[in-house]
């Protein structure tokens, strides 16, 4: 039914599958920043946690009886760590941006979407029409002519913290702008949050930001906190309106209640461990600007290959050292790259030998 669109995606070298991976391949493609995946001891404290209570999985969505003293444990622990008022568990990032821009952005109200916001984000924008505006990436003077331009009820600018494919942070006076403008601001910390900042906690940390009642931070459970699930924070009234309106939260299934166990037990990790984690992070970031001669601000290094074949290719070379590194090509990217993580849990002779194997051959 589909295979003349099937030939063409293989035609141009942008055909994906679903693989299961040697479970003993050092790992430099997953968003698994601190390594905590394949923490055993982290795993058995969050299966000793869910085991305290009668219910065990979710049941239904939270606004039935799927909330579980997990979840509100949770919410209170990372809204009380990150200074915001109130949080939100939600099933999963796609769910929480989904539920974030088609809730919020109200009649009379415009969003202003940096262009390489996450897929998740873009769909949910779809939903809006002319109530969205695209600013350049990282442009500060692009959104704020843009600001100008489209007067509004609410304005609500919408950023990451780290972009997930290039690692570059965003620009510290995009932050400046909204509080200038007074504008709402939904943060997508997804790849910052656990990697930013001395106690690992983002991007406001990272550039000493005062959260206010217009920041709303967004993050996931599935990088650097070792789970799965997402979460919100926000002011108490943004989080009882999203309780509300947010579709994706009030008819999904609760998360899951021994993910979010799992993400309680490792963010307690992070912070007892923070400056050991940040000194590996360091390190590493350090080492990966002296090798390619640029600047490494997160954890993701994009290398930027020849095209789309030479990219897998180069993975395929990878895989026979090894080493899984993420091939990442169009219409993820403009142009392929290999998308190296310097993660915490590899030993730096090994990250320091992939480097030099990529470089090698993205220069011939």
């Amino acid at each position: 039914m589909y295979e003349n669109e099937l030939k063409a995606l293989k035609k141009a070298g942008r055909f994906r599958e679903r693989k299961l991976f040697d479970e003993d391949l050092v790992d430099m493609a997953s968003n698994d920043y601190l390594g905590l995946s394949n923490n055993q001891k982290q795993f058995s404290k969050a299966v000793k946690l869910v085991k305290k209570y009668t219910t065990l999985t979710s049941k239904a969505s939270m606004l039935v009886n799927g909330y579980h003293p997990i979840h509100q444990k949770f919410e209170e622990m990372m809204a009380k760590q990150n200074g915001f008022e109130e949080g939100l568990i939600v099933g999963s990032g796609y769910l929480a941006n989904m539920a974030l821009i088609e809730a919020l952005v109200r009649k009379g109200d415009m969003l202003f979407m940096d262009e390489e916001y996450h897929a998740s984000g873009v769909m949910a924008a779809e939903l809006l029409g002319e109530r969205v505006v695209q600013f350049k990436h990282n442009d500060v003077e692009d959104l704020r002519q843009k600001l100008e331009a489209y007067p509004a009820k609410r304005q609500i600018i919408a950023v990451e913290g780290v972009y997930s494919m290039g690692g570059d942070l965003c620009d510290k006076e995009i932050f400046d702008l909204a509080e200038e403008k007074n504008t709402l601001m939904i943060v997508d910390e997804a790849h910052s949050a656990g990697v930013l900042g001395e106690k690992l906690l983002g991007i406001f940390e990272h550039y000493d930001i005062s959260i206010n009642e217009r920041h709303i931070k967004m993050g996931t459970l599935g990088k650097a906190y070792g789970s799965y699930g997402a979460y919100i924070l926000s002011s108490s009234h943004v989080i009882s309106f999203l309780v509300n309106r947010g579709k994706p939260i009030i008819y999904s299934t609760a998360p899951s209640v021994f993910d979010t166990a799992l993400a309680l037990v490792n963010m307690k990790h992070m912070q007892k461990h923070a400056k050991k984690y940040r000194k590996k992070i360091e390190k590493r970031q350090d080492m990966a600007s002296h090798m390619l001669g640029m600047e490494c601000g997160s954890l993701i290094v994009p290398i930027e290959m020849p095209d789309n074949f030479s990219t897998q290719s180069m993975q395929q070379e990878l895989l026979e050292y090894g080493y899984l590194v993420g091939a990442i090509r169009q219409p993820t990217v403009q142009k392929p790259i290999m998308r190296l993580i310097l993660n915490v849990g590899v030993k730096m002779n090994k990250i320091i030998h992939t480097i030099a194997l990529i470089r090698e051959n993205s220069l011939q």
